[in-house]
């Protein structure tokens, strides 16, 4: 039983400390700068683009390229720029940490 218990809590700290980590990684590649996990800043909320792409099955790859590569229309008239500062495996990192936000 103890073990079992110790396995949980190691799990879960396991599972918060990417969370974090992967909020640090937008930290350190200046998302924050736009986009908040919970309210619209310049871009919207991350828990709203969660929401949004809910069960599309394409969202992640989408969503890659327009961290990339930018974007616009989507969230208004606002354009998202291209992030060259983000790596392919970054982007992939980071909109898996957005898309399991709830």
């Amino acid at each position: 039983m103890k073990y079992k218990l110790m396995l949980a809590a190691m799990m879960a700290a396991l599972a918060s400390g990417s969370a974090f980590a992967n909020a640090d990684l937008a930290k350190a590649k200046n998302c924050m700068a736009c986009h908040n996990v919970d309210a619209k800043v310049v871009g919207p909320a991350y828990k709203e683009v969660a929401k949004k792409y809910a069960g599309d099955k394409t969202a992640e790859a989408k969503l890659v390229q327009k961290v990339l590569k930018g974007g616009s229309g989507t969230w208004g008239a606002i354009p998202m720029p291209a992030n060259t500062q983000v790596t392919e495996a970054e982007a992939k990192t980071l909109v898996k940490w957005i898309l399991a936000l709830k």
